[in-house]
């Protein structure tokens, strides 16, 4: 899995600073963005314990991810509230063997690993016949399973983020989301500390939201977000 951080709002707590206090103030918007230096990171955490998370919708950040599994990218794009570009199976076609991602509780067991590798190559040979057979790319990719690799390019906003990180930094989420979670999580810390101080599962800001689901382990999640 390959992530990276392609573009993002510039000084993205300055904006979100000047937008919250817009709402409070009648100053000129110029005034407002250079009194956001002063004591910004106060009143950040003021507006974002208070609930105010709608100016955190002025600033973006746009991902490029790669090598994630279809699988994965499924569970990806139920987020609507974000704008996705990914790699079409109907114009790229796998002449070459198509990349598949292995998960780990399969590679650990060699029989089991050996048997979805030769399965894989199946598929793959197949798809390949179809496609010399004259079958359209988007009718042979028909076959191509859920473990095929794809790329996407991903932007949210501020707090869209924020529930995307709630949901699916969660060690109930499905492993490989919530890896790519993670990563882009510490790609963006660092940008917006104050923004994003508390951002991962429920329990890193309380009690765990899961109830009797939950995986019993809040005290180490978050240990692990808070020192990112």
């Amino acid at each position: 899995m390959h992530v990276e951080l392609l573009t993002h709002t510039p000084e993205p707590e300055q904006v979100v600073a000047a937008a919250a206090r817009l709402c409070y103030s009648d100053a000129s918007i110029s005034d407002l963005v250079e009194k956001s230096r002063a004591d910004r990171q106060a009143f950040l955490e003021k507006i974002t314990s208070l609930g105010h998370l709608s100016v955190l919708e002025h600033v973006s950040f746009s991902f490029g991810v790669e090598e994630i599994s279809r699988a994965c990218s499924h569970q990806l794009v139920r987020h609507r509230l974000a704008s996705y570009s990914q790699q079409s199976q109907r114009y790229v076609s796998h002449q070459q063997r198509f990349a598949a991602v292995t998960p780990a509780s399969v590679s650990a067991q060699p029989e089991l690993n050996q048997r979805y590798q030769q399965l894989l190559d199946e598929i793959h040979q197949f798809y390949g016949e179809l496609l010399d057979a004259g079958v359209p790319a988007e009718d042979a990719r028909f076959v191509l399973p859920n473990a095929a690799t794809t790329k996407i390019v991903i932007t949210m906003n501020g707090r869209e983020l924020l529930h995307f990180f709630s949901l699916r930094c969660c060690r109930r989420a499905q492993w490989e989301i919530q890896e790519m979670a993670k990563r882009m999580l510490t790609l963006i810390k660092p940008l917006a500390p104050t923004l994003f101080a508390s951002a991962g599962p429920g329990c890193v800001r309380g009690a765990c939201p899961e109830g009797k689901m939950t995986c019993g382990e809040a005290s180490d999640v978050r240990r692990e977000f808070l020192s990112l």
